[in-house]
């Protein structure tokens, strides 16, 4: 079973914010593959499962998205070979995707928090250039939307990354993933 998460942060005002990237990812890979997703208390998540895999997208805020993800692996017994976190980051040029198998967690809250909960850094990524404001303070800058023309944009780049989803539920090692699409 593999676990695919996407990052954000639950609640209107953030949907479509640079930093809900993740989530953005799933909803769409979601809508396309006729997925539904539940909430769950027991998970702190919204949740949907198929056949081979399991989706999340954690309801505890960034800062905190380790403690669900580690309550699904718990319980599902998945290793974190099998796990891909999906979020944004800022320091990539915008749409530019990078996969990683590992690594810090290069200053991103959410990644520092399910290495602190899993206790490894041994985890599938799939890091989204949201690109920088240098004009923008960082904080306000991950929290604030996409433009009309970079929302246009984002729609290759969902094909893209369903793409990358179904090879990875399809069991393709992650590193052919890695070098079809980083």
């Amino acid at each position: 079973m593999k676990l695919i998460v996407g990052l954000g942060n639950p609640g209107k005002k953030y949907i479509n914010t640079k930093h809900n990237i993740g989530f953005m990812s799933l909803s769409e890979y979601a809508n396309t593959n006729n997925i539904k997703y539940k909430k769950s208390i027991k998970f702190i998540s919204e949740i949907a499962k198929t056949n081979e895999a399991i989706f999340i997208k954690p309801k505890t805020f960034m800062n905190n998205s380790g403690l669900a993800i580690r309550k699904v692996m718990e319980y599902y017994s998945i290793e974190p070979k099998d796990l891909l976190v999906i979020f944004d980051d800022l320091n990539l040029p915008f749409l530019k995707v990078r996969l990683r198998p590992s690594g810090s967690a290069g200053g991103h809250n959410g990644i520092k928090s399910i290495i602190a909960h899993l206790g490894t850094q041994d985890f599938n990524r799939l890091r989204i250039g949201i690109g920088r404001d240098s004009n923008k303070e960082m904080k306000i800058d991950v929290l604030s939307s996409f433009s009309k023309s970079e929302s246009k944009a984002l729609a290759d780049l969902m094909i893209s990354t369903a793409n990358i989803i179904d090879d990875f539920i399809e069991g393709k090692t992650f590193e052919n993933i890695m070098s079809k699409y980083n």
